[in-house]
C-alpha cells in the first residue's frame, strides 16, 4: 500500500520504516515542526516509535537546527536577508529582544509559530556569546522535545480511553482536530507576540 488510508495502516507504515521515521523526525525537529512532533508522540503511544528514542531524536534535531541558524546569523549577519525585507525586519526585532531577554527567548522561542524560524538567526546576529547560547539552547531543546512529544503521547492515552480500535477513523479525525487546534493556538500566540 503506497498511501495509508486509516490511522492503523499509517502507524504500521511507521513501524515498518522506523529508522527512516526517526531521520525524518530529526529533520523536522531541526525546523521546529511542532505538529509532526505532536503526531510522533501519538505514534509513540501507539507503539510505532520508541518514546525515549523519539525524545532524544527531537531534542538533538531542534538543538542542531538552532545551532546551524545561529552560525548562519553569526557568519552572514543580515546581508543575506536583503531580498526579504519582512523577514529581515523580524530577525532584527528578535535580535534586539535577544540582547535584552536572551534567557527567556531561548527557552520559549520554539513554541510560538512566528518566532520559531527566525530566532536562531537573530541569536546569531545578537551580542549573545556562543557558550551562553549553546548552554541555554541545549536545555531549551530538551524542554521543547519533552513537552511536545509528551503532549502527543498524552493525547494518545486520552483518545485510546475514548474509543476502541474499531473506530480508528474517529481516532484519526480527533488527531487531525487536535493538530489543527494546536496550529490555531500557535497562530494566536504568534499574533500576541507580534503585538507586544
Amino acid at each position: 500500500m503506497l498511501f495509508p488510508t486509516d490511522l492503523a495502516s499509517f502507524l504500521d507504515l511507521i513501524r515498518q520504516h522506523g529508522d527512516a521515521a526517526y531521520s525524518l523526525l530529526f529533520a523536522y525537529a531541526a525546523s521546529h515542526s511542532l505538529l509532526l512532533t505532536l503526531f510522533a508522540g501519538y505514534a509513540a503511544h501507539a507503539g510505532a516509535l520508541n518514546f525515549g528514542t523519539l525524545i532524544m531524536v527531537c531534542w538533538l534535531g531542534t538543538f542542531t537546527g538552532d545551532v546551524i541558524r545561529f552560525w548562519i546569523g553569526r557568519r552572514y549577519g543580515t546581508r543575506w536577508l536583503v531580498s526579504f525585507p519582512r523577514l529581515e525586519r523580524a530577525v532584527q526585532i528578535a535580535a534586539r529582544l535577544a540582547d535584552r531577554h536572551y534567557a527567556w527567548m531561548i527557552l520559549f522561542h520554539r513554541f510560538p509559530h512566528g518566532i520559531r524560524g527566525v530566532a536562531g538567526f537573530a541569536y546569531g546576529i545578537s551580542r549573545l556569546p556562543w557558550s551562553t547560547f549553546l548552554a541555554f539552547n541545549f536545555v531549551a531543546a530538551g524542554l521543547w522535545s519533552c513537552t511536545v512529544v509528551s503532549a502527543g503521547y498524552a493525547f494518545g492515552q486520552v483518545s485510546e480511553k475514548m474509543m476502541s480500535d474499531a473506530s480508528s477513523g474517529v481516532a484519526f479525525a480527533l488527531l487531525v482536530v487536535f493538530l489543527g487546534l494546536s496550529w490555531f493556538l500557535s497562530k494566536k500566540l504568534e499574533r500576541a507576540v507580534e503585538r507586544s
